[in-house]
């Protein structure tokens, strides 16, 4: 297949363009050409992974609908007059919002985004949903959090973190988090590329994880020893009052239930989570 490839620059998009070697794959950069200035004819399909992400600092609202919404829509609906068959949107977990209780998230659970990010991403799944047809297949993928070699920000930071302290404060957290090792999320994203299937699709590693489980296992990867305390409860919620969204990435669970996209897509994550931190711990080794 030939296949244009937005975002290709980013995290994702540099490992896919390394693991899907099976097909004609072409790099859009969408910094350097508007979607009505590229010729989509003769093209399969297209993979957008171009976003603005959640910036820590913070970005206007409307940055976030220009780019994440309006951009994406314009691009799809030019592939679609142009007679690409095959629209592949790289989504969030953030357009479910910030935590889940008791129940994961599956492909069916109502979305009630909390931040600009998660808005607009919600918006152009809106649209392009509106878009599909029988001759323009719309693919979306909501996915976690992305780990894995070459990994940046706050995983990086963390991993820096147990490299480095003798002691941290994250003993017995008892949360599950869902992620997705970056080689496995490129295996999902091939599959549905290449079953040409259509709706939403949740990828994410089998098993969620905990803040403390996550820590033990770079750890364990780093080959170092590390002592876990527990913060004592009047320490945590002084944290949830002055550092909410510190508090809610430590101690909030935000779970993800990919069984039925795996059984529709008849897919296996060729990684366990294990395994996936391994290598993102010999690439920081080595890097």
């Amino acid at each position: 297949m030939k296949i244009l490839l937005t975002g290709a620059s980013g995290f994702i998009g540099t490992h896919f363009m390394q693991d899907v070697i099976s097909h004609d794959i072409m790099p859009l950069s969408l910094r350097d050409h508007t979607a009505e200035s590229f010729d989509l004819k003769g093209y399969d399909a297209i993979v957008h992974m171009a976003a603005l992400v959640h910036q820590m600092q913070g970005a206007p609202e409307e940055a976030y609908t220009a780019i994440n919404c309006d951009l994406t829509l314009s691009l799809a609906q030019k592939a679609k007059n142009e007679g690409v068959g095959h629209f592949i949107f790289i989504s969030t977990i953030k357009v479910y919002g910030e935590e889940t209780t008791a129940i994961a998230l599956n492909e069916n659970t109502p979305c009630h985004p909390s931040d600009p990010y998660g808005i607009s991403k919600l918006s152009a799944e809106k649209g392009l949903l509106q878009m599909a047809s029988e001759d323009f297949t719309v693919s979306i993928i909501r996915i976690p959090l992305v780990y894995g070699e070459g990994v940046k920000a706050n995983m990086l930071n963390l991993i820096k973190l147990c490299d480095k302290a003798p002691f941290l404060p994250f003993g017995g957290i008892e949360n599950r988090r869902s992620m997705v090792y970056v080689k496995n999320l490129t295996a999902f994203i091939k599959t549905v590329l290449e079953q040409r299937n259509s709706g939403i699709f949740i990828a994410a590693d089998t098993t969620p994880v905990s803040t403390t489980d996550l820590i033990q296992m770079i750890t364990q990867a780093l080959g170092k020893k590390l002592f876990l305390f527990t913060l004592p409860s009047y320490a945590i919620h002084l944290l949830e009052r002055i550092r909410p969204s510190l508090h809610q990435r430590l101690f909030g669970s935000l779970e993800l239930d990919p069984s039925e996209s795996f059984k529709k897509l008849r897919f296996t994550p060729p990684f366990t989570t294990q395994e996936g931190i391994e290598a993102m711990i010999r690439w920081y080794r080595h890097d």
